[in-house]
């Protein structure tokens, strides 16, 4: 199994928080992540390529070729607050060995840049979900666990597939803390209005406020993005599949 990293940049950073936005059930995650770098003009300096990732590449208009890619980008913070390091990407790893060593390579770069804390962002999958979406959590810890409650989530039970599982799991293996936030969602289609919620609760512990005037653009560039590399019309197409095929969203 082949997990290559590219470091384009080594900054100084303050006690960072891991914040972690691949793909998932609603993809809360990742249109709160792509969000977060937008509106932090947070700067890219790790990618990752897999061989656990998809087996093609898409092109583009002017004949070039995108990847199945996992990046790293950090956002300076200013007044002593914690510095962000956000986890974005087009494709989790579609093995379950190649999501542990995924999770793996992440936390050891992470903890290189002193990371102690991960947060990670999902969707949680609803029949029905309210306008005001309910947000579960799991966590590292009682204490940590405690502060996600706090934030007005509820415990989650049950299982967390994929990264937004692993990612707080193998944390916790490693003395790291961490909780996630699992956000109510109808299904597959990118929900703008779950990754509204997650940012908001995000920010509240973040101390961090972030604007969402521009939030339904990066839905719409993270809908174009999963059209390109297929994933929404799978969805769409093989619905009874879906938690067979795809069973590291959440």
């Amino acid at each position: 199994m082949v997990c290559s990293i590219d470091i384009s940049e080594k900054p100084k950073l303050n006690d960072p928080i891991l914040i972690e936005g691949l793909p998932g059930i609603g993809f809360v995650a990742n249109i709160a992540a792509l969000h977060l770098i937008k509106d932090l003009k947070a700067k890219r300096f790790v990618q990752i390529f897999s061989s656990s990732f998809q087996d093609f590449a898409v092109t583009t208009e002017g004949g070039g070729a995108l990847s199945p890619i996992n990046e790293l980008y950090y956002a300076k913070r200013e007044g002593g607050e914690r510095d962000l390091i956000i986890w974005y990407g087009n494709t989790q790893a579609l093995t379950t060995v190649g999501q542990y060593e995924l999770v793996g390579k992440v936390l050891d770069l992470a903890q290189e840049f002193g990371c102690r804390f991960v947060i990670s962002i999902g969707g949680f999958k609803r029949d029905e979900v309210q306008p005001i979406p309910t947000i579960y959590s799991t966590a590292t810890d009682l204490d940590t666990m405690q502060e996600a409650l706090d934030l007005g989530t509820k415990v989650m039970v049950g299982h967390v597939f994929g990264i937004a599982g692993l990612s707080v799991g193998l944390a916790g293996l490693r003395e790291m803390k961490g909780f996630s936030l699992l956000v109510d969602t109808p299904g597959m289609d990118p929900d703008v209005n779950a990754a509204r919620y997650a940012l908001t609760t995000l920010g509240k512990y973040l101390k961090l406020n972030v604007d969402l005037a521009k939030l339904e653009e990066s839905g719409c560039e993270i809908k174009k993005v999963l059209e390109s590399f297929g994933i929404i019309r799978t969805i769409t197409e093989e619905k009874k599949k879906e938690e067979e095929q795809l069973r590291w969203f959440i």
